[in-house]
């Protein structure tokens, strides 16, 4: 089948991103002796500066590692918590919210990412921090050059950043913005960097305690103190329509640090693919493999209707069960060995028919209530029509939406790593002056609900669409892959691994083949709306694809010819070999091997 660039190949190492800066700074990490613990991370810090619309310092990181030495994997968790003084009484009573907004300080969460680098970096790599942030200060300082789409996410928001957000702009309006084929740089957070560097370094050689020096200095150093003073000392327009300040305090920065546990696992025709917990919206990715489980998927065109049809309609049942049960499991039980067992999903696997599903349905687990949000069509249509554009996402002031990056590593030694870095947007929140950078606004997937697995409580993970995949074949560790894409990160990567499985293709066949997806289910962004039975296909689908599914029922809407996913993804084969493809659509993904 035709691929838009080779799926690269070699054997000493391979990297894939959502950005050809990021995938080059990896490998030139693995060049110099790196692992590809150290590689993840050096791209990962890299990604905050050539991808500023889709991730930043202040954002959140969960990852997956696969360790070759003690052949173990496991998450690392960069998905911070909310404020200790963060309630549903201080939202809904004190401040008059029925939702958290989409935008500003109030969504602000403890942010994750820095820590999570970090312990991935301490545990498992070999560099010290100057290696790791020296190519980010680099690019930073001496400015990288800006895809058209940084461009025109700043362009969105000029109009908010010169009324409202005016330490935004005089940081990213400064000269008249960045423009196209120039190099745009940022002094202030090139600075930062160097002084996180500098308070490591004083704490002497050792690799560990410079480490820790690091992550001292962000969590309870001047980086936290410069985020509490601007929470406690401003007030911002939001996606609300009101201003607020920020609730994060020091004290919540210094009492958080990014843990470590065991993956989610389901087994799949000989493959066992590895998800975060359901504090992310990872599981639904393994119940779309147990429900499509006992359907023939292989002998189904993978660019066909009947393929199509059963992945999405399986894929609503999975979210379905994501917006029932899925929260952080260190303050909501969540039933996922039910979730995730054979005679649950057979029973879940007969509601898929011929016809499209309308309805939202999670299923029905003894000792359990399913709580489900079913206002949110009706939310999108009140939206819509108050817009007057059918996207209720950019008709007002204070309103903006970002997206993510993603980062596969494989090394050599077969150590692996898959990151999915995000929040932390330059137009998620007014920048911090001292830093450079702004906070995140992942505070926005709460509900404010005591009840719902997912309602907000103080120091607790919100339920994230971030989710990187990690595969084992057979045992072996065999391919970190994942997109950015909000609710279709676990649509889109599950339908690479499908076709894969099932079809045969390899990684860059799988990218580059047409994809899909639904927005059947609430949506875990403000304004949290849904539209039941909708999907979207690429254009490059043949016509009596979209005619057939429209037949079925599905409210379908024909997409750009190169407008479904970003994927990106490397494995590693029994006889050494290890391969790579990223995605074409957007022109900035690459995969590079040797």
């Amino acid at each position: 089948m035709f691929t838009t660039r080779p799926e690269v190949a070699g054997t000493f190492g391979a990297a894939a991103s959502t950005h050809w800066i990021a995938s080059s700074v990896a490998m030139a990490v693995l060049e110099r002796g790196g692992n590809a613990f150290d590689a993840g991370a050096a791209a990962g810090f890299t990604l905050q500066i050539v991808e500023p619309h889709l991730n930043g310092p202040l954002g959140d990181c969960p990852i997956i590692i696969h360790d070759a030495k003690t052949n173990t994997q496991h998450v690392i968790c960069g998905q911070g918590p909310a404020p200790a003084g963060l309630t549903i009484e201080k939202v809904k009573g004190e401040l008059g919210l029925d939702m958290i907004p989409g935008t500003g300080l109030l969504a602000a969460m403890v942010p994750g990412a820095f820590d999570a680098w970090m312990v991935m970096l301490r545990d498992h790599g070999t560099w010290k921090p100057r290696q790791i942030l020296e190519f980010a200060i680099e690019y930073a300082a001496r400015g990288a050059h800006y895809v058209p789409r940084v461009i025109a996410t700043i362009e969105s928001v000029r109009p908010l950043f010169e009324q409202e957000w005016r330490t935004s702009a005089e940081l990213w309006l400064r000269d008249g913005g960045p423009k196209p084929g120039q190099l745009w740089t940022n002094p202030t957070l090139a600075n930062v960097y160097a002084r996180v560097v500098a308070e490591a370094e004083a704490a002497g050689p050792d690799r560990v305690a410079q480490i820790d020096a690091a992550r001292r200095a962000w969590y309870q150093g001047f980086v936290a103190e410069a985020i509490d003073r601007f929470c406690r000392e401003t007030s911002w327009l939001d996606s609300s329509g009101s201003r607020h300040g920020g609730v994060l305090t020091a004290q919540d920065m210094a009492n958080w640090s990014a843990g470590k546990e065991a993956p989610l696992a389901y087994d799949y025709k000989g493959y066992t693919v590895l998800k975060c917990g359901p504090w992310s919206q990872g599981p639904a990715f393994l119940q779309t493999l147990a429900i499509l489980d006992g359907i023939d998927l292989a002998g189904m065109d993978p660019e066909g209707a009947d393929f199509v049809h059963h992945v999405i309609e399986a894929q609503k049942l999975a979210f379905a069960d994501r917006e029932a049960y899925y929260g952080d499991p260190d303050f909501a039980e969540v039933p996922m060995q039910t979730l995730l067992s054979a005679d649950y999903n057979a029973e879940r696997r007969k509601l898929i028919g011929e016809k499209a599903s309308m309805e939202l349905r999670p299923g029905t687990i003894p000792g359990y209530v399913a709580k489900v949000d079913h206002n949110a069509a009706d939310r999108a249509e009140l939206l819509s029509k108050a817009a007057g554009t059918g996207e209720p996402t950019v008709a007002r002031m204070g309103v903006s939406s970002g997206d993510t990056c993603h980062v596969d590593v494989i090394d050599r030694w077969g150590n692996m790593v898959s990151a999915t870095p995000s929040g932390g947007w330059l137009q998620s929140s007014p920048v911090i002056p001292e830093l450079g950078c702004a906070l995140g606004s992942r505070g926005q997937m709460f509900w404010l609900d005591a009840e719902h697995p997912n309602g907000l409580k103080p120091n607790k993970r919100p339920r994230t669409t971030l989710s990187p995949s990690m595969a084992l074949k057979d045992g072996k560790a065999w391919m970190a892959f994942g997109t950015p894409g909000g609710e279709q990160q676990d649509q889109w990567s599950p339908i690479m691994f499908l076709r894969m499985v099932n079809h045969g293709l390899n990684i860059q066949q799988a990218i580059d083949i047409p994809s899909f997806h639904t927005e059947h289910w609430p949506s875990s962004f403000w304004p949290r709306v849904a539209k039941p039975g909708k999907a979207v296909i690429e254009g490059r689908f043949k016509s009596e694809v979209a005619e057939a599914l429209r037949a079925r029922g599905h409210k379908l809407e024909v997409g750009g010819d190169w407008s479904e996913g970003r994927l990106s993804g490397a494995r590693l084969e029994d006889d050494g070999q290890i391969f790579a493809g990223a995605n074409p659509r957007g022109m900035q993904g690459y995969a590079v091997a040797r």
